[in-house]
């Protein structure tokens, strides 16, 4: 349920912030001190004094969400439609009658502050891969124009504006992982799955040559089907899981019309905590997104 009350009052939402910053307890965003007193209020965010280091502090310090004269609550509505829909910025700019530069630069505030991926692999794993279309969108002062990526077909680099993104699927837990790459070697394969739980890993993948190195390395038990062949199947291997959730991230993509090859990581996290809220309802899933920056 789409949670409204939250959305509609600042105190609910300042409330909301408090509960979930401070859900290990209250300590100072300077010097780390748990020797924290209430010290009156700030709007209507709490206010603290450290009295390790003498410094005052609110609800809202040291997070994404402060030093903006814009209402919290419309913030919060922000990345819960961001996240949960994938409604463009300059859609959002206009729901919350901000202009596209300020909600342009605190939805990338808040994407940078998404955790990195930490990968702990049982297996069997599923790895596939998929190439973005992925230049140098923007302009800066003193540079050429930007350029949206290439259109040729097949296989890219990032240096070529078409980077590899990486898709792993853990079968024992359900686990999907979206990385994107400079380039699809063999080292980075190995990188990728050297975080696992067991000495020898099952890995599926298809017949592209940078995995092949992995038949002679005792650690992996390697499988492939050969899509050239016509081979999409065989028994458990596959690696259809992969191509699923490479089609939904090509999807999540595409609104934003051509994202820079710079910014590509922190749009495929926002999508990975979609994927983490898309069958939780309204207010829980807003909490779990919040917990990510938190």
């Amino acid at each position: 349920m789409f949670p409204l009350k939250t959305f509609v009052s600042e105190r609910r939402a300042a409330n909301l912030l408090a509960q979930i910053r401070w859900r290990n307890g209250v300590y100072c965003p300077r010097c780390r001190g748990e020797s924290v007193i209430r010290y009156g209020s700030y709007r209507v965010f709490q206010r603290y004094l450290c009295e390790d280091c003498d410094r005052t502090f609110n609800d809202q310090t040291g997070t994404v969400f402060e030093h903006s004269a814009v209402a919290l609550r419309k913030w919060f509505l922000t990345v819960y439609t961001y996240i949960r829909f994938n409604t463009s910025l300059r859609q959002l700019g206009v729901e919350i009658d901000v202009s596209y530069k300020t909600i342009y630069r605190r939805v990338q505030r808040f994407l940078r502050a998404l955790d990195a991926p930490r990968l702990q692999l049982e297996g069997p794993i599923e790895i596939d891969e998929f190439y973005v279309k992925a230049g140098l969108k923007g302009r800066e002062r003193d540079q050429p124009s930007r350029s949206r990526g290439l259109s040729t077909r097949g296989r890219g680099t990032f240096a070529e504006d078409k980077p590899p993104v990486f898709v792993l699927a853990d079968r024992a837990t359900g686990e999907r992982h979206v990385i994107p790459a400079k380039a699809a070697t063999e080292s980075r394969i190995r990188l990728l799955l050297a975080d696992r739980q067991q000495e020898s890993l099952a890995v599926y993948t298809d017949g592209f040559r940078a995995y092949k190195p992995l038949d002679e390395d005792d650690t992996f038990t390697r499988e492939y089907v050969v899509h050239g062949d016509g081979e999409y199947v065989d028994g458990d291997v596959h690696v259809n899981t992969c191509e699923s959730h490479a089609s939904l991230a090509r999807r999540w993509l595409s609104p934003h019309r051509g994202v820079s090859k710079d910014r590509l990581t922190p749009y495929l996290r926002a999508f990975q905590l979609r994927r983490k809220v898309f069958r939780k309802p309204g207010k829980e899933a807003l909490k779990t997104i919040l917990k990510t920056v938190l």
